[in-house]
């Protein structure tokens, strides 16, 4: 593996924080193309973002009066209302207020989730002190890590949820179930490679057409019990809480289910940009939403029997069955927006150091977010495909559901008003009233869910706290090798100076030779070894650096910054190349474009060989980590995307020198 690959950066390079455009136009009101790039993103975002929280009110209520809970909602006319205000009212506060109109405006650079967060807790931690820093950085980690195990019960509980609406039509179908759940995820996976761009504007027409419907049946539904609308008071929500503890406190653990997808719509910021996100959610998600779950409770009210499947019952018989179909492709969507979630938080973590550096294709031209990670994509499907066959019901993964939401928004909570008080300078009498009303309601939340502990919700922390051993393992043992790959390769410019004064003899050998590096600092570990062990220097060297900017495009004539490193005529340069995320970096082709003049010499390409720095990780006798955290950091190395391939290197002309490090 390249040192690049043990350090967690790409050979070569480094790519700059990531950036999205809203797709707004600065100025102007009338129509134009700037309409149509907004309409595009808000059609595109109801089609990859809000398809998890889109699809709550398909289990929600049912998940709250289950009886085979164990802690059981009495069904009575106080407690529906008591429920229905309190979904309500969760909604709103957790995922408009909270998300919508805090959050998504703590953005970086246009990315969203709590990766973002993280990123500027690093840049003002000097406004907060290193110890609180480090603290908060660790639970955003763990909430980050917390998010792939909702990317991965997400998929599952959301297709089983409408897969299961077929019983509704004919119980003979219960088996076919889980075969046909296995299915449409294994081609929701396949279709990822497209981006999410283009998932979006196939899937958002749907949901439009499923937030339609929701919302007719939810106004058909309370036309026959019109008192169900008095639970939009607050006054239903506190007075369940306060009157009956023992049981909306348990109650909150199936209430949650109804603002999943609240960090995966945040996280999915840099997908469509901010703007889209909040025209999406409030003028159709939110009313939509709250339509059908008041229309569930009218029509529990009517029926205490129809708390079995209350989102399908709202429909009449001869509808059921396209509502079945229309349910399993808007659950293929909610899908979609946790899993582009996830490839968002994992891009951002391996840009902070906390994954290897991932193999990312970047979809669209316009914007920097869509990305396709194809080895998280594949992870997520086999992860996803062995909770469906090991729960087969989305009320045996319901309990397990809970605790990753809970979990991810609180966190998100906390770190969002420490990076209120240091972007914003926000007063902090503020910052405290806001955050003792909101981190009450989440707390509330999460210790619902730990009651559920042994009836799941174990699994989604079993997920985090794995995830979290990998990251922080791979974020220390990355300062491990970074520094003792620092001290090997030893200041550039110390080492041109002596290669100049020409002490040890080396042979000038004729040819061109290209050294990969990640700036000018420091000596590729490849010329350094070539020079010291074999006594040779070729005629022509040069040390190339890659950044990626966040742009689609560079044009060609920001394309390539050159430095002599102060001698014109010894035949060795640092060439600095800049890329957009969107083009492919073919290091061949751009070095044919230097002419003789700029390289101090004609290069000769056709010949060329190519040199990529290698350190071997060696598990050593140092104290730096427990050994089985050592095994762990060297076997997550292994995943890092290859850097030949990556910079569209000649492999029979690439050579691959360097050293080794003990970890």
């Amino acid at each position: 593996m390249s040192e690049q690959q043990a350090a967690g950066h790409d050979s070569g390079g480094h790519s700059a924080d990531g950036h999205s455009a809203d797709g707004h136009s600065a100025g102007g009101h009338g129509p134009g193309p700037g309409d149509v790039v907004r309409l595009g993103l808000v059609v595109g975002a109801l089609g990859v973002v809000f398809g998890d929280i889109g699809t709550s009110p398909i289990y929600t209520l049912q998940t709250v009066f289950n009886p085979a809970d164990p802690h059981p909602v009495p069904v009575s006319t106080d407690n529906v209302f008591g429920v229905v205000s309190l979904v309500f009212w969760s909604v709103m506060t957790i995922v408009t207020v909270t998300y919508v109109l805090l959050a998504l405006r703590a953005d970086n650079g246009g990315e969203g989730g709590i990766m973002a967060l993280i990123t500027q807790l690093r840049r003002w931690s000097s406004g907060i002190g290193g110890r609180t820093a480090a603290i908060l950085a660790g639970l955003g980690i763990f909430g980050a890590a917390l998010f792939f195990g909702d990317s991965m019960i997400t998929p599952a509980i959301s297709v089983l949820s409408a897969i299961e609406g077929v019983k509704t039509v004919s119980p003979s179908m219960e088996s076919l179930v889980v075969p046909i759940t296995a299915v449409i995820i294994i081609a929701l996976f396949l279709v990822q490679r497209r981006g999410s761009g283009a998932v979006g504007r196939l899937f958002g027409p749907v949901m439009i057409v499923w937030f339609v419907a929701i919302s007719v049946l939810g106004i058909a539904g309370i036309t026959h019990h019109p008192d169900i609308l008095r639970a939009l008071s607050p006054t239903y929500a506190i007075g369940f809480l306060a009157g009956h503890f023992h049981i909306a406190f348990f109650a909150l653990a199936a209430v949650v289910l109804s603002v999943t997808g609240a960090e995966a719509l945040y996280a999915d910021m840099g997908h469509f940009g901010r703007r889209a996100i909040t025209r999406g959610w409030l003028f159709l998600v939110f009313p939509a939403c709250v339509l059908s779950y008041m229309g569930q409770g009218a029509l529990i009210l009517q029926d205490q029997s129809n708390i079995s499947s209350p989102f399908f019952l709202l429909a009449p018989g001869w509808a059921r069955l396209p509502l079945v179909v229309l349910a399993t492709a808007a659950t293929v969507i909610a899908s979609q927006s946790v899993i582009t979630g996830a490839f968002s938080v994992a891009s951002q973590a391996a840009r902070l150091g906390y994954l290897p550096r991932l193999r990312i294709a970047h979809t669209s031209e316009s914007t920097m977010g869509q990305i396709y990670v194809p080895w998280i994509n594949w992870l997520l499907m086999v992860s996803v495909l062995t909770l469906v066959f090991a729960f087969r019901s989305s009320a045996a993964l319901a309990f397990a559901f809970g605790m990753a939401v809970t979990g991810t928004i609180t966190i998100t909570t906390l770190l969002f008003f420490y990076v209120a008080k240091l972007r914003w300078r926000t007063p902090t009498w503020l910052l405290a009233g806001g955050a003792a009303i909101l981190l009450t309601v989440d707390l509330l939340f999460v210790g619902a869910n730990l009651t559920k502990l042994v009836h799941g919700a174990w699994l989604p922390l079993l997920i985090g706290l794995t995830a979290f051993t990998i990251m922080t393992t791979w974020q220390r043992g990355r300062q491990i090798v970074t520094t003792e790959r620092e001290r090997l390769e030893g200041p550039l410019q110390a080492f041109v100076d002596f290669v100049r004064s020409g002490k040890p003899f080396t042979r000038r050998v004729p040819g061109t030779a290209i050294f990969l590096n990640r700036g000018k600092q420091t000596t590729p570990l490849a010329l350094r070894a070539n020079y010291q062990h074999n006594h040779v220097r070729h005629e022509h060297i040069v040390i190339l650096a890659i950044e990626t900017e966040p742009v689609p495009r560079v044009p060609d004539d920001q394309r390539i910054t050159i430095d002599d490193l102060g001698y014109a005529d010894d035949g060795i340069i640092h060439v600095t190349a800049r890329y957009g995320y969107m083009e492919p970096t073919d290091i061949p082709a751009l070095l044919r474009k230097l002419k003789a003049a700029q390289s101090e010499g004609e290069l000769k390409m056709k010949e060329a060989s190519y040199f990529l720095s290698k350190i071997e990780l060696r598990i050593g006798k140092k104290a730096t980590m427990a050994p089985w955290r050592k095994r762990l950091f060297i076997a997550t190395s292994y995943i890092t995307a290859d850097a030949a391939e990556h910079f569209s290197l000649p492999l029979d002309r690439t050579v691959i020198m360097g050293s080794h490090v003990d970890v």
